[in-house]
């Protein structure tokens, strides 16, 4: 009779073992990853971490994605023009005061190179589209610019547009003022005066000839050349797939018992891969989770709400108002503050609340969100109970009975996913930027 029990327990750990091999995703492929030639990708470090893209100069790409924070800012909701400092030091210029928050959370850039990201922003208003010119759908429609490489090159196209990210006011500098005048492309436009900027600098002129062979002198380097440069430097520096999930899903190495427990909840009862699925861990797909809603919200200048209808703002359907996009968890552990208004500053209160929503929004803790001060009523929303209310009847998610023990364990599976080699960079922070402006450094 022992011998028999035992044998039925062997056979049914087996079993379970394989249930899980057949839950987990392919190990990742060079052949999931664009190319990212290196020349390209050097051009782009420059060029991420130089303020002359901004039309102040005074912000870079790496002030609101800096790898020491993660590629993100630690914020809930950042500065970016008229801000000073950096991460959780970020403070307003009294010198010249932003006019409001950055509405949404700074999102991480890892693995942004491999085929599969085809949507990118939380709502999703950059998508991969052959049948449009250049092949990407953006809310500049039949004005959007051919020449971009990539999905990734186009989404730079948006933060050096926006007053509270890059651009700063109309009434600062040249760029802000043709963005205000929507006079965009073409010469003149708010994407050529930053490409005449680097044309101008000897440094860039020459690195870009050496790069790209249709370039023979700076008159010939476009805002796309710019952004094509960029979104090589991000797929190779921020490339993904050496952290220990992958040595697992590679069959390198194995995780110990806690560890164990958490990915099986993973996969299993918490029912996190039903969108958190694939090797980069999201279905791309937008989920109404009810999030909190802090901050300035999004908004046309027209309107004066504080709400961020999410997917809706894009889609128009009323099934996607307070829908977000699904975030890839890799990394995960280092990219706090979490939700599309960085509402959690804590992984383990945000799985929480992820597994109950309703509830989680009820019970909103505003006096854990990490925020640099400013004189704005950011939590106006949340007060409101119609709003809240509209919220977390968007909510279709099933509500997921777990306990803290539980979630510990999969916040244990969850730091498998942090990779060194991804975190630290490949090419890493320049010291100086042909420009000559201060790069962001973090202390």
């Amino acid at each position: 009779m022992t011998l028999r029990i035992s044998l039925c327990a062997l056979a049914f750990g087996i079993c379970a073992a394989q249930t899980m091999a057949d839950r987990l995703p392919e190990p990742v492929q060079d052949s999931d990853y664009a190319p990212a030639p290196l020349a390209e990708a050097r051009l782009g470090q420059l060029l991420f971490y130089d303020p002359i893209l901004s039309g102040n100069k005074t912000v870079a790409c790496a002030t609101c994605h800096h790898p020491k924070l993660g590629t993100a800012d630690a914020v809930a909701l950042s500065f970016g023009d008229g801000g000073m400092g950096m991460g959780q030091n970020r403070r307003a210029d009294p010198e010249n005061r932003p006019e409001k928050r950055i509405p949404r959370n700074a999102p991480a850039l890892f693995n942004l190179g491999a085929h599969e990201f085809t949507v990118l922003f939380h709502d999703g208003r950059l998508e991969a589209d052959p049948t449009r010119p250049g092949g990407i759908r953006t809310p500049m429609d039949a004005d959007m610019a051919v020449g971009f490489a990539s999905i990734l090159s186009a989404q730079t196209m948006f933060p050096v547009l926006s007053r509270d990210e890059m651009a700063g006011s109309w009434r600062e500098n040249d760029v802000a003022r043709a963005v205000r005048q929507g006079v965009i492309t073409g010469p003149g436009g708010a994407w050529d005066l930053l490409a005449r900027r680097v044309a101008d600098i000897p440094e860039y002129a020459d690195a870009f000839a050496q790069t790209y062979p249709h370039i023979t002198t700076g008159d010939d380097i476009a805002f796309t050349d710019i952004s094509n440069a960029i979104a090589v430097f991000m797929a190779h520096e921020w490339r993904s797939d050496t952290a220990p999930f992958d040595a697992v899903l590679r069959g390198e190495s194995v995780l110990d018992r806690d560890t164990a427990k958490g990915q099986a909840l993973f996969y299993g009862a918490a029912n996190c891969a039903s969108c958190h699925s694939g090797p980069f861990l999201t279905d791309h797909a937008f989920h109404a989770m009810g999030a909190p809603q802090i901050g300035p919200g999004k908004a046309a200048t027209f309107e004066t709400h504080t709400r961020d209808d999410g997917r809706f703002r894009v889609t128009g359907r009323e099934a996607d108002r307070f829908a977000f996009r699904t975030p890839s968890l890799r990394n995960v552990a280092l990219t706090a503050p979490y939700g599309h208004a960085g509402a959690h500053a804590d992984l383990a209160g945000f799985i929480a609340d992820h597994a109950n929503p309703v509830a989680g929004l009820a019970g909103f803790d505003a006096t854990q969100v990490t925020l640099p001060a400013f004189d704005a009523d950011d939590f106006a929303l949340m007060r409101d109970p119609a709003e809240v209310a509209a919220i977390a009847a968007a909510v279709t998610t099933p509500k997921i009975a777990i306990t803290q023990s539980e979630i510990a364990q999969i916040v244990t599976f969850l730091n498998t996913l942090t990779d060194p080699v991804a975190i630290s960079g490949r090419l890493g922070v320049p010291d100086a930027v042909p420009s000559g402006l201060q790069v962001p450094q973090v202390d």
